[in-house]
């Protein structure tokens, strides 16, 4: 069945707690039916540069920020390898529900649908709308199939600065799938690379005006 999407949830505001504050009551998709709570994005609300994820893990689910689980823990020391500073960043993510399934006692992410990423769309364009940032970060595939095109593969274009109407782009791998990797050295360094170039293009859109 298809979802009723998020449009009718978001509010015609100016103000990003606004925005967060009626995140939470959001039911555009089914997700909300078994998460914990919304998590919603954090960071400056004039950041230059948003980093989108996929949707929050368990941690993130229990806390309610984006974030704080393993794997952004391991964002956290890749962003300071990279020399960036995660308190100037706006975190988010596509969809804002925790997706999982249980085994046990334990709940396992489960990659959210195509359906549920373009129900939750409208509260990452409102964010992206109100930031206005310079640069949007794409960390992993469903990051930049929802803000770059549906058909982007990570796989061929990681490290390419795109030109979007509103602003550029970049993806790269989401933190997990370091964590995941059998050599994990190399995926962190070839990820810290990738995090140096946002740095980069950043110096040299600093040093252009």
């Amino acid at each position: 069945m298809k979802a009723p999407g998020a449009d009718e949830f978001v509010p015609d505001t100016r103000d990003l707690a606004t925005l967060r504050t009626a995140s939470c009551e959001c039911r555009g998709c089914d997700l909300y039916r078994h998460a914990t709570q919304t998590v919603f994005g954090e960071g400056p609300a004039d950041a230059a540069v948003v980093l989108v994820g996929e949707q929050p893990g368990d941690q993130e689910d229990q806390q309610g920020h984006p974030f704080v689980g393993p794997a952004g823990h391991l964002l956290d020391r890749a962003l300071a390898d990279a020399g960036l500073d995660r308190e100037t960043l706006y975190l988010t993510n596509a969809v804002k529900h925790f997706k999982f399934v249980e085994r046990g006692k334990r709940r396992i992410h489960k990659p959210p649908g195509r359906t549920e990423i373009v129900a939750c769309s409208a509260w990452m364009t409102a964010e992206l709308a109100l930031i206005r940032p310079k640069l949007v970060v794409c960390l992993g595939a469903i990051a930049a199939q929802a803000v770059i095109d549906p058909a982007f593969k990570v796989s061929k274009q990681r490290g390419h600065v795109i030109s979007m109407s509103d602003y550029r782009a970049i993806a790269t791998v989401h933190p997990s799938a370091v964590l995941r990797a059998p050599d994990r050295a190399e995926a962190y360094a070839a990820f810290v690379d990738d995090l140096k170039k946002v740095r980069a293009e950043m110096s040299k859109r600093a040093t252009s005006r």
